[in-house]
């Protein structure tokens, strides 16, 4: 790869950027899927010369479409199966950024749980009854995040093969 190329620098920019985003999933307050749609992005027009890099670009725009829109329809599905109310989620995003800051990384999703169990407990009034709804609610936020990761993942495995193939 010759980085003298301004093609070719634009191409590992992105590809950092696609590797940031795909972990960007996992660490909290990255936005993974969206930096990974925006380096096919930024590759494609900036970067990439003929009709593939178009038709990557869409690909990567139905996934990501696809990922985000599975993310919050699918576990909010089950969530409401469940009866978890909206009020309990809020709480537990709430403390889940305030733990995030207090405890990084690791404090967003201890204080995302206790929110939830909080907020559940007040509601349900004993512990026994508050638990089962938590468990839900981190069922529900790890099926979130392994949709928008495998989203992620296959936009930049697009993205691979369309740079292997043209």
């Amino acid at each position: 790869m010759d980085l003298s190329d301004p093609s070719s620098s634009i191409t590992l920019i992105c590809a950092i950027a696609m590797v940031v985003g795909v972990f960007g999933v996992v660490v909290p307050m990255l936005p993974g899927l969206l930096l990974c749609w925006a380096a096919v992005l930024a590759w494609a027009v900036l970067a990439a010369d003929g009709w593939g890099r178009w038709v990557e670009l869409a690909a990567a725009t139905l996934i990501a479409v696809a990922g985000i829109t599975l993310k919050y329809l699918w576990p909010g599905r089950n969530l409401k199966r469940s009866e978890v109310p909206n009020r309990s989620l809020l709480l537990g995003g709430v403390l889940g950024v305030v733990g995030f800051f207090l405890i990084p990384v690791v404090g967003l999703p201890i204080g995302f749980v206790a929110g939830i169990f909080l907020a559940e407990r007040m509601r349900l009034g004993t512990n026994e009854a508050a638990w089962p709804s938590t468990k839900h609610a981190v069922k529900a936020a790890g099926l979130a995040m392994l949709i928008e990761l495998t989203a992620a993942g296959l936009i930049a495995a697009s993205w691979v093969v369309t740079l292997v193939v043209t």
